[in-house]
């Protein structure tokens, strides 16, 4: 991990309302698997860093990581659109 591909984990709305998009999956990914979102993030953004497409991220969270699809989408996609914005 290079902290040129690090994504950061949002802070919580600060209005407190829910989060919003992908990262509203975010409390339900680390209740259900047990790891911080960080973790995920910086594992994913690893995978995209070294060229692999969306999908393939996806089904690798899926196969090797046991996260549903939804979640691991949820994760690839906010990765992916705060690697593009930087």
């Amino acid at each position: 991990m290079t902290d040129d591909n690090r994504v950061l984990a949002p802070a919580p709305p600060a209005d407190g309302s829910k989060p919003k998009g992908p990262a509203s999956y975010f409390p339900s990914i680390e209740k259900t698997y047990g790891k911080p979102i960080q973790e995920w993030l910086d594992l994913t953004a690893d995978r995209l860093a070294s060229g692999e497409p969306h999908m393939q991220v996806v089904t690798w969270l899926k196969t090797e990581h046991g996260l549903g699809h939804g979640h691991a989408n949820a994760i690839v996609a906010y990765v992916k659109a705060k690697l593009a914005a930087s």
